[in-house]
């Protein structure tokens, strides 16, 4: 693609504009990728689309505040964004160690954004410009927009409004606030003058007072308060997330010491001809063209379509609900085929599309069959503990999607990688025909994500039989289409609810029907979870009933370890759980045993290097230095000395 249809990335880029000056100054903590699976790019086109300069600012120095200079001083305002994942999430395991790379980073590099990126990526705009306007966004800005959990530092935090002096944060997907902003500001208005827009934060000056009390606002415990309670603290995160359809939302207030932070109510959900128009914007579909290295994140992404936004799912401990909104918002047929078009007439594209979905595989064109109910809901789950009577779960539109994507010219093969919502698609044999038949790679991921039910009932997941039936299906529809493919579940260890005794059991299931997890997902409390309130607190938020914690790194390695208790290197750790359970009688040579009596040879190697890593080198590593016959004996500075056998 010729570079001029990227967005200027430098100086010299936007000269060749033919621009003196640019409007806005997206910042970005991710390398730049024009595709609209990155912030930058679509956020950066609709702002083109809608008449404005737009530059790119990627992964800039952080140390000094002359990066912020390239393009002179923004007309309109800084865009700050830490990139497509949390800063926090992207540099560190749940272990708290850093991460081996980034990949949206050119190369898979670290380090080439700071912790918590949004709070210095807002304050170097401030230094370098004073007087222009900072507006956060992303998902850090996002999940971090009232007081929260860290659990980094493991304390709670103020509004990163006021941590990042940042004038307002735009929650969400931001296509339509930013585009609202850009257009306010250029017609002279000043940011006191977006309080009204929905889907914004923002703080109140200590002199201003706070939006009274009424049906459209509610005052919630206040920082001071969340801090020192915990009770206050689950309070608080009930009453946010009962706040999250954009159909009943109220504004929400919340002090911290003599200012408000105050939340407006969710964008409305974006119409089918939005969704078509934000995703048929002239993207090249490429890394910008001065990066040598590969980057991860669009080598996985570079060849995918997505056809919808959003999930009703509702998971406790997942952040796509809380940031894309509850309302499925999908494309059209037309939009998504005309896509497909585009890469099979392009010379490099495989014939592969590595994936046709959005936050789950199948979720495409479903919403509430009852506007007058779900004008009302405040459900955090569509499917939660069962599947609302209200919610349509016609898979049709899909299925009659996933036929015509296969005879797209140009297009050999339309795989399906997002994860499948197995209560859903077991209720559409047509879909499960469609799927197993046509849409697989051998390989199908899906996330039951536990056995038992008191943990399943904290994540808001679907009981376990539902995974058992969904399995039988797909084996029945595999022997149907004559194939040999597999099912790979994925698994969370640690999850708030979750003990030794809940990780064993799982542990047998697995054995007992010949899984073996390749990885793991270890729980991390994200900022602004459902399940985070539920680690930092001990207790539900809905209920109030106390749940068991694996909070410190010990016991999550325990619970870690059993899912993969078939790894040598897992010996110790898997003996050490079912010890502290109670659980001997898994130890030896049963059916059910899950390890043997006697650690085999691989398991004391493994610990052997372990030692040898975390110690630097270890006795039985060392290579001694042959002896001198000519010493006068061993350590010959003593006088007592005398040479050792």
């Amino acid at each position: 693609m010729a570079a001029s249809r990227f967005l200027p990335m430098t100086h010299r880029e936007m000269k060749d504009r033919g621009w003196d000056e640019v409007d806005i100054v997206f910042v970005t903590g991710d390398a730049y990728i024009d595709h609209y699976s990155f912030a930058m790019a679509i956020l950066g086109r609709v702002l083109e689309h809608a008449g404005f300069k737009v530059a790119i600012l990627s992964q800039p120095d952080w140390r000094s505040c002359e990066p912020w200079k390239t393009f002179g001083r923004p007309r309109l305002f800084f865009a700050i964004s830490a990139g497509n994942m949390d800063s926090m999430i992207n540099h560190y395991t749940a272990n708290k160690k850093v991460r081996n790379d980034d990949a949206y980073s050119p190369g898979g590099k670290i380090h080439l954004r700071p912790d918590r990126a949004t709070m210095p990526y807002c304050q170097r705009a401030r230094e370098a410009y004073s007087g222009v306007p900072v507006i956060a966004g992303g998902v850090e800005a996002s999940l971090r927009r009232l007081a929260h959990y860290d659990y980094w530092s493991d304390t709670v935090k103020p509004s990163i409004l006021l941590d990042s002096k940042a004038d307002l944060v735009a929650y969400g997907m931001g296509e339509e606030t930013i585009v609202e902003i850009a257009k306010r500001l250029a017609a002279g208005k000043t940011v006191k003058d977006m309080r009204d827009l929905r889907g914004i934060a923002y703080a109140l000056g200590a002199s201003e007072p706070p939006p009274p009390q009424d049906a459209n606002t509610l005052h919630i415990p206040s920082f001071e308060e969340v801090k020192a309670d915990k009770d206050r603290f689950l309070r608080a995160t009930h009453l946010i997330h009962r706040e999250t359809s954009p159909f009943n939302a109220k504004t929400i207030v919340q002090k911290h010491a003599n200012r408000h932070v105050v939340q407006t109510p969710p964008q409305y959900p974006v119409s089918q001809e939005r969704m078509d128009f934000y995703y048929g914007l002239p993207y090249t579909r490429q890394a910008h063209f001065s990066y040598k290295e590969p980057i991860p994140a669009y080598e996985m992404i570079k060849d995918s379509v997505t056809i919808m936004r959003g999930c009703f799912g509702g998971c406790t401990f997942c952040s796509i609900t809380a940031h894309q909104g509850r309302t499925i918002q999908s494309r059209s047929e037309e939009s998504v085929l005309k896509e497909l078009k585009q890469m099979g007439q392009d010379p490099e594209f495989k014939g592969t599309v590595s994936d046709i979905g959005g936050p789950t595989a199948n979720m495409y064109q479903m919403r509430c069959t009852k506007p007058e109910i779900e004008k009302i809901c405040k459900r955090l789950s569509c499917v939660s503990p069962t599947i609302c009577k209200c919610l349509g779960t016609d898979h049709k539109p899909l299925t009659e999607l996933m036929k015509k994507s296969r005879e797209v010219e140009g297009v050999n093969k339309v795989l399906v990688a997002s994860g499948i919502r197995m209560d859903l698609a077991r209720l559409s044999p047509e879909y499960m025909t469609e799927l197993t038949a046509h849409h697989i790679g051998g390989r199908l991921k899906v996330a039951p994500e536990h056995t038992d039910p008191k943990v399943l009932a904290a994540m808001k997941k679907p009981t376990h039989d539902t995974f058992e039936d969904f399995a039988k299906k797909f084996e029945a529809e595999n022997k149907k289409a004559g194939k040999n493919q597999f099912l790979v579940p994925y698994f969370i260890s640690g999850h708030p609810g979750s003990d030794l005794p809940a990780m064993i059991d799982l542990a047998i299931f697995l054995k007992r029907n010949g899984y073996k997890p390749d990885a793991v997902q270890d729980f991390i409390p994200a900022p602004f979870d459902v399940a985070t309130a539920m680690y930092y607190t001990g207790k539900d938020p809905e209920t109030g009933r106390e749940l068991p914690i694996a909070r410190n790194l010990r016991d999550r390695k325990l619970q870690r370890a059993l899912l993969q208790f078939f790894k040598p290197e897992n010996y110790f750790e898997v003996r050490e759980a079912l010890l502290k359970a109670g659980r001997k009688d898994l130890i030896g040579n049963g059916c059910d045993c899950l390890i043997p009596e006697h650690p085999p040879k691989q398991a004391i190697i493994a610990r052997r290097e372990k030692a040898n890593r975390d110690s630097g080198e270890h006795v039985h590593a060392r290579e001694f230095p042959k002896k001198d016959p000519s010493s006068k004996g061993y350590r010959p500075q003593r006088p007592s000395a005398r040479r050792r056998d």
